[in-house]
């Protein structure tokens, strides 16, 4: 694995911890189909949250979360409706987030963008 697929790993594996304290509940993670992979498939009572993670050793070519545009979100949201058909439950509540990580000698910094797009 490249350091740059480490970081990445670790990265979700944070956002998912982060989530987890907050109630959260981890349903899925990359969950991957032809048109694209979501990190991140997670509920909180009837709410569906779909999370989008991005991950940075430095912040020399800006945050993370800069790098979900229009096309990215619209990916997203193709692979969410892929996962939503076989999911068998009903979600009353379906949410895009996105979990921008910056690497620091201690770990992580996170910063969640709940209701990205």
């Amino acid at each position: 694995m490249t350091d740059a697929h480490e970081l990445g790993r670790a990265g979700e594996d944070t956002a998912a911890a982060w989530y987890q304290r907050g109630g959260y509940v981890v349903l899925d993670r990359n969950f991957r189909v032809a048109a694209g992979e979501i990190d991140l498939v997670l509920a909180r009572r009837a709410m569906v949250i779909f999370c989008e993670v991005k991950t940075r050793s430095s912040d020399r070519f800006g945050v993370g979360a800069e790098a979900v545009g229009y096309r990215k979100q619209q990916r997203i949201r193709a692979v969410a409706l892929v996962w939503l058909r076989q999911d068998e439950r009903r979600w009353s509540e379906i949410r895009f987030d996105v979990a921008s990580l910056q690497r620091h000698a201690h770990g992580f910094s996170v910063e969640v963008i709940e209701a990205a797009f």
